[in-house]
């Protein structure tokens, strides 16, 4: 099965490369947007797709729609465009670096949280001081998020630079989001940055940058769950490579309908 949605993710990839998307003036641009509204849109803001585009590129907010919701938009933009930067500058992943992610996430959303064991600043990128739950689920032990979270990072550095077929690359980008997103480090906005430093992998390889559709959040929640259930990274990347698989073709699409066009009348 793994290798099924493996190969068509690779068929859609080559078509996607073989088109020259990317290369289409103002994609780059669009698609940091397109990513941007639907990751804050599985965390919760109400932005449509198109009032999220137009917040980012004109700066015009949605009538009605919550303060909060427009900056989650914002500060995910903010931090994805600096995430790109320090990918494209060989930049190596440091706690420094990803509390610093973490805080642009939480810039204008994150507050101070008072504990047992003390107060953490969530829109400074500190790491929570308390235990958390979601859903069924409790995370590490606080004390041990510190430690957790220097292992990974210190993996990163020594594994990127020897990547060298598509699916290591892509395999590394969502083993790290899946290991992030699971250690569940800071107060809040732990699934914004776990899916940052996915593109942080995939950007550094100059791939095309991944996404989970919003309207797939159940799903993404349940690869989650059943590759810690499974121990096996396996459930995960295969949602994870349908999800790109669902935005090459998407894109294709939209493109093939483009030049459809024609003269003739009647």
């Amino acid at each position: 099965m793994k290798e099924i949605v493996f190969n068509r993710f690779m068929a859609s990839l080559e078509r996607f490369n073989k088109m020259n998307i990317q290369d289409a003036i103002g994609y780059e641009k669009w698609n940091e947007m397109f990513i941007s509204h639907h990751s804050t849109s599985i965390e919760g803001s109400s932005l449509t797709v198109d009032e999220s585009m137009l917040l980012l590129a004109e700066n015009i907010t949605a009538k009605g729609k919550p303060l909060k919701d427009h900056l989650m938009v914002t500060n995910h933009h903010n931090a994805l465009i600096q995430t790109i930067e320090y990918a494209r500058n060989k930049e190596r992943m440091t706690l420094a670096l990803l509390r610093h992610l973490s805080s642009l996430v939480m810039k204008d959303t994150g507050s101070i949280v008072h504990t047992i064991a003390g107060s953490f600043d969530v829109s400074n990128g500190d790491f929570r001081l308390a235990m958390v739950r979601v859903d069924k689920r409790y995370f590490m032990d606080y004390k041990k998020v510190p430690e957790a979270v220097e292992m990974l990072c210190n993996e990163i550095v020594a594994t990127i630079d020897d990547l060298q077929s598509i699916k290591e690359m892509y395999n590394m980008a969502f083993d790290v989001h899946f290991g992030l997103v699971s250690i569940h480090p800071f107060g809040d906005g732990n699934g914004l940055v776990s899916r940052l430093l996915m593109n942080y992998v995939l950007q550094y390889h100059k791939q095309p940058l991944a996404l989970i559709f919003s309207e797939d959040k159940a799903d993404y929640f349940n690869a989650l769950e059943e590759s810690r259930e499974q121990d096996s990274y396996i459930p995960f990347r295969n949602f994870m490579y349908s999800q790109q698989t669902k935005f090459f073709e998407q894109e294709i699409g939209k493109l093939n309908r483009g030049t459809k066009w024609s003269l003739k009348r009647g």
